[in-house]
């Protein structure tokens, strides 16, 4: 019998964090997102996952007013997911073509193009943007390819 070691955690593991809806924000969620991954051994790009994080807070903090932002970070047997919830109404569109003056406007096609998927849903408070990170596929070890 050949047993391979699951690449991801095999139970749910998840933790939510008020954040200021301020600039402190994202440095904060980034550093959460960051410990969450080291904590529960998942093998996905920690930067990439901290990047989609710190650029779906800026969004949320750009456009909450002031309340604040929820964040839930969540992982499976297959993939983390990151929900950024906060009090605004305002679909998050992904900008078609930002000028190269424009300091916004590419966060979420930086997300559209780095997660395997994003989204939104409405919440009785506003809304929630979220992107998932799937792990890797199984890859056999050199000891099963040889047998």
């Amino acid at each position: 019998m050949q047993a391979m070691a699951p690449v991801g955690p095999t139970e749910l593991h998840q933790c939510r964090l008020r954040l200021p809806a301020s600039p402190i924000a994202a440095s904060l969620a980034r550093k959460e997102v960051s410990a969450a991954i080291t904590a529960w051994a998942i093998d996905i790009d920690p930067e990439a996952a901290v990047l989609l994080t710190s650029e779906l807070v800026a969004n949320a903090v750009l456009h909450d007013g002031g309340g604040t932002i929820l964040l839930t970070i969540s992982c499976c047997h297959c993939q983390l997911r990151v929900d950024v919830h906060d009090a605004s109404r305002e679909l998050p569109v992904p900008a078609q073509r930002a000028s190269l003056e424009s300091e916004t406007g590419r966060g979420l096609m930086l997300v559209e193009s780095m997660s395997d998927e994003w989204g939104y849903y409405w919440t009785t408070n506003g809304k929630a943007v979220f992107f998932t990170l799937a792990f890797p596929p199984d890859q056999p070890s050199a000891s099963d390819i040889s047998e």
